[in-house]
């Protein structure tokens, strides 16, 4: 596989005229940036990153409701290779979409990126070992895709007889329509996610009333809110000192996590948060989960609960099921008039946006291949699918795992599977269906015992019925150890037929050795931890 300069972003032209790359990103946000510059790291040059939209950013660039921000640690929510002054613990949205736009020109992913194309379909070429894909910009080809679209991304739209006929301003929160004054207004809240939790404490000042309709109560913990001084930023060792504090606390909310007879004196913790911030005891049953803290998204907030209790506040605890006219109603019985409706109901996370336009080996999407369950080896490989990478793919993240930290350790795993694709004189790597499916086993027996599991509700971790298509059953240094070391032998090579008649694959005893070694790890130490931050 030739490498080629790529300051046209990466494009070539084929016999046929499509655009050729050696590799194609799909997707410019947090996930899309680290790839280019980690493929560039890897002196893999010719890469074209393809965005839809008109600029980077992904979910940073979409959500744009008041109070925006992330719940991971500012110092754990970037770059290894790009450490930012941040000037408080908890980052807003702003000052992470100008860092991934910052860091994106620095490193030249700027001009590699084409916006405004999106991909209608991408089919594997058995003949030439090659993607083909059709996109709004005409047809393309590559040696490989890494599929960086992201999981929040597909909006989640409950479906309430007679919200489209509703006579004002209707969205989702993730679609922030800033043409709406909602200043004095009657506003209806449905759903009490992370991006409520978020927006409320911003609208409840200005906002005439607020209906909350709550559907399920999520634990809240308390969110400390320092600044970081500048200071801090020009002395790498207390830098790293408050890192590394951050990344250990994160890391022992996971143990409990996993061992869910552990989790009393977080879920104390929450409870005395709620008690210290709800005085009316009727609000605090309304706020207090009837499942264990974890089995969902862990929120923290200290706006949150005072808002609530604010005299234009109402909780309603009941789902929304129909809208007749400027009534919204509750499953109660509940009526609440409204002068606008926001939808703060989160995404479907499990559903990958570009599964039904991929077909592997044998012509089939992989929507359908994923029907009943969504299997894929580290998150990363998925069988039948060669030369297809996966950021932040099934069973890769949990409830404390730093999204920048796995997809970092992921691209250590891609491009030494490019490298040797490349220097080994193949052209196609597939993951061998019974590694993936032993990898699959060991991290659903693993996951039986933790919260996620267990906890006794519903959340987006599970991605289709009964199953945990969302969350890594073990530790992030556990996760890191296992994308370090890319298993050659885990995989068939070959090479296209048009160039040679032949397929190589890897011993098998190492591969089946792998997967008891998983097997092994599940059933005796699944909380292990291995120390030190990256």
């Amino acid at each position: 596989m030739a490498e080629r300069a790529a300051d046209g972003g990466g494009r070539g032209t084929a016999g046929g005229g499509e655009d050729t790359a050696e590799v194609l990103v799909i997707g410019a946000g947090l996930s899309g940036v680290a790839a280019a510059i980690a493929l560039r790291r890897a002196g893999i040059t010719d890469v074209a990153v393809l965005e839809k939209s008109a600029e980077i950013g992904g979910t940073w660039r979409d959500n744009t409701y008041p109070g925006c921000g992330c719940d991971v640690p500012a110092l754990l929510y970037e770059y290894s290779f790009a450490p930012h002054a941040w000037d408080r613990c908890f980052a807003d949205r702003r000052d992470i979409l100008d860092y991934l736009r910052a860091t994106a020109a620095t490193h030249g992913v700027d001009k590699a990126v084409q916006h405004g194309v999106e991909v209608l379909e991408a089919r594997w070429d058995a003949g030439s070992h090659r993607w083909r894909l059709r996109t709004t910009a005409g047809a393309r080809t590559t040696r490989a895709v890494i599929v960086a679209t992201g999981l929040w991304h597909r909006l989640r739209h409950p479906r309430i007889p007679g919200l489209d006929a509703f006579p004002g301003p209707v969205f989702h929160s993730a679609r922030w329509d800033h043409e709406a004054d909602l200043t004095g207004r009657r506003i209806a809240v449905v759903g009490t996610g992370a991006s409520a939790v978020q927006f409320l404490p911003e609208l409840q000042p200005a906002a005439g009333h607020i209906d909350v309709f709550q559907s399920t109560p999520h634990w809240v913990l308390p969110r400390p809110g320092y600044a970081l001084p500048p200071a801090l930023h020009r002395h790498a060792v207390l830098r790293r000192a408050l890192r590394g504090q951050q990344y250990w606390t994160q890391e022992a909310v996971g143990v409990l996590l996993r061992h869910p007879r552990l989790l009393r004196p977080l879920e104390a913790a929450a409870r005395l948060h709620l008690h210290r911030s709800v005085p009316d005891p009727a609000l605090r049953r309304m706020l207090t989960p009837g499942y264990r803290i974890g089995g969902r998204r862990l929120i923290a907030s200290d706006t949150y609960y005072p808002a609530l209790t604010r005299p234009n506040v109402r909780l309603h605890p009941t789902r929304v099921t129909a809208v007749e006219g400027r009534d919204v109603i509750g499953a109660d019985g509940t009526r609440a008039r409204a002068d606008a409706v926001i939808l703060a109901t989160g995404y479907q996370v499990g559903d990958l946006p570009l599964a039904h336009r991929l077909y592997g080996t044998d012509g089939i999407a992989l929507a359908r291949t994923w029907a009943r369950d969504r299997r894929a080896y580290l998150g990363t490989s998925v069988s039948g699918y060669p030369n297809l990478f996966l950021l932040t793919g099934p069973n890769l993240l949990s409830g404390i795992t730093s999204v920048p930290m796995a997809v970092e350790a992921q691209l250590r795993y891609v491009t030494s599977a490019l490298t040797r694709l490349r220097t080994g004189g193949y052209t196609a790597l597939d993951i061998r269906p019974d590694v993936q499916e032993a990898h699959c086993a060991a991290v659903h027996a693993a996951l039986q015992s933790t919260v996620y599991n267990t906890a006794g509700c519903s959340s987006y971790y599970f991605g289709l019925p009964g199953v945990n298509t969302f969350c890594w059953p073990w530790s992030t240094g556990r996760l890191v150890k296992r994308l370090r070391a890319f298993a050659p032998d885990a995989y068939t090579w070959s090479t296209a037929p048009e160039a040679a008649d032949r397929a190589v694959t890897g011993p098998k005893p190492a591969a089946e050795a792998e997967a008891e070694a998983e097997a092994e790890h599940c059933s005796k130490s699944p909380g292990r931890t291995y120390p030190g931050p990256m």
